[in-house]
């Protein structure tokens, strides 16, 4: 079936081989991890501080424009390559089952679509990857409580401040009893920083912030790439 139907890199568009999922082995090898869940006050949980309470942050590698891992991330959501958000999952679940500070972790949240978007694209790209990641790690994923109540435009081309209006009340929490005291994994595709001296990291924020309406919760952070522009 290989010959016949031949899959290719995601990164670099060559043939993958043998046990290669996603990602050939060259591009994987070469791909600018960050090594974030090693490093107590990363970069990562730096744009955090002074704006909401976490525990951890990491991200698997560092994302830059016109990169061929730009065009990863842009084939997990936009191109049906679901298969790409769980293998990268699990590359960050490996790396998590390996760290302390995320031992404690109980449930996997990854941030939500709105359904109309959701419906239309047929998969949430965060929810792929937080599949793969509780592959590694004794924590269930968890997909009803987070949602998202108001569906935006596009985060791509608008500025700090436009992002922060966009999503300030996008996400709201269901009543639960499972999630007082627990340690959640907000699981997010792409994290970028701004240019300037405040940090923009969109609907990451909003999620920490409704999550944070359930008693007792402690939220950790992860997503696949980390951008600062």
């Amino acid at each position: 079936m290989s010959l016949l139907y031949p899959e290719f890199c995601a990164a670099c568009e060559a043939p993958l081989y043998n046990q290669e999922k996603a990602i050939c082995t060259k591009c994987e090898y070469e791909m600018p991890r960050t090594h974030f869940h090693k490093v107590p006050g990363n970069p990562l949980e730096e744009v955090f501080w002074g704006r909401v309470k976490i525990e951890n942050a990491t991200a698997l590698f560092y994302y830059m424009k016109e990169s061929k891992y730009q065009g990863v991330i842009h084939k997990l959501k936009y191109h049906s390559r679901k298969d790409i958000g769980i293998e990268m999952g699990r590359k960050l679940g490996i790396q998590l089952k390996e760290t302390e500070s995320f031992s404690s972790v109980n449930y996997i949240i990854p941030v939500p679509l709105h359904p109309k978007k959701q419906n239309k694209r047929g998969y949430n790209q965060s929810e792929q990857i937080a599949i793969g990641i509780a592959e590694y790690i004794s924590a269930k994923l968890e997909v009803k409580t987070l949602y998202r109540n108001k569906h935006t435009e596009t985060q791509t081309k608008k500025g700090r401040y436009e992002r922060w209006e966009n999503t300030e009340t996008v996400f709201d929490i269901k009543p639960t009893e499972k999630l007082k005291n627990s340690h959640v994994l907000l699981v997010d595709d792409i994290i970028t920083t701004g240019a300037t001296t405040e940090a923009c990291i969109n609907a990451t924020e909003a999620c920490i912030n409704a999550l944070q309406k359930i008693e007792g919760i402690r939220i950790s952070v992860v997503c696949l790439g980390f951008a600062r522009f």
